[in-house]
C-alpha cells in the first residue's frame, strides 16, 4: 500500500510534460460550433440586394493566359449582353482575375455602351436594317406576329432590347458571339424615326 501512495506523490510532485487527460486541450484548436449549433448569426433577417434595372445574360466567359517568367498567368474574359426589355441594350467585356469580377467589369462596360431604341408602338422595328462589324455581319427586318426569329447572340440582344416581332440573319461566315452582338447593336443604332 506505500507503494502506491509513494507513486501518487510522485506524480504530483513532478507532474508530466502532457498533464492530466481533462486538463489537455483538444488537438487542432478549439472546436468551433457549425451551421446549427452555437450561436446564431444576429438579426436573423436576410438582407435582400438591390434589383437592378436591367437584366443581364452572358455572352461567353473565357480563360486567357499570358506567358511570364515562372509560367502562365490565367485570367478571365467575360461579354455580357444588357438591357431593360424597354428599348435600352448594351454590350460590354470585361478581364479580370476571376470570373465574377471579370462579368462585374463587363457589366459596367455594358451599362456604359447602353443605346436606346427607336421602336414602334407594338415594340418592333420600323423598317429592314443591316451592319457589319468586324467578321459579324447581321441583317434584321420586321415581321408582324412572328416574335423573334434569331439564332446565337442575336437573339439575346433583341430579347433585352425588348424588341418583339422581327426576323435577324447572321450573314457573316465567322460565328464569333461577340462580334455579331456588336453588329446586332451597331444594326440597332441605325434605325430611324
Amino acid at each position: 500500500m506505500t507503494d502506491t501512495k509513494d507513486t501518487n506523490q510522485a506524480n504530483t510532485a513532478n507532474p508530466s510534460p502532457q498533464g492530466d487527460a481533462s486538463q489537455r486541450r483538444p488537438r487542432g484548436g478549439a472546436r468551433r460550433p457549425r451551421g446549427g449549433e452555437g450561436e446564431r448569426r444576429r438579426g436573423g433577417k436576410r438582407v435582400e440586394r438591390e434589383r437592378s434595372e436591367f437584366d443581364q445574360r452572358t455572352l461567353l466567359i473565357r480563360r486567357v493566359a499570358r506567358v511570364m517568367a515562372g509560367g502562365r498567368r490565367f485570367s478571365f474574359s467575360a461579354a455580357i449582353v444588357a438591357g431593360d426589355r424597354k428599348g435600352r441594350v448594351g454590350v460590354g467585356i470585361g478581364k479580370g482575375g476571376d470570373t465574377a469580377l471579370a462579368i462585374e467589369k463587363a457589366l459596367r462596360d455594358a451599362k456604359k455602351n447602353m443605346i436606346t431604341l427607336k421602336l414602334t408602338d407594338t415594340m418592333s422595328i420600323r423598317h429592314d436594317v443591316l451592319a457589319k462589324v468586324s467578321s459579324g455581319i447581321v441583317s434584321i427586318r420586321p415581321s408582324p406576329q412572328r416574335g423573334i426569329v434569331a439564332g446565337s447572340s442575336v437573339k439575346l440582344v433583341l430579347e433585352l432590347a425588348g424588341v418583339k416581332d422581327v426576323t435577324a440573319k447572321i450573314l457573316s461566315p465567322s460565328k464569333n458571339k461577340l462580334n455579331i452582338a456588336r453588329a446586332t447593336i451597331a444594326a440597332l443604332k441605325t434605325l430611324k424615326k
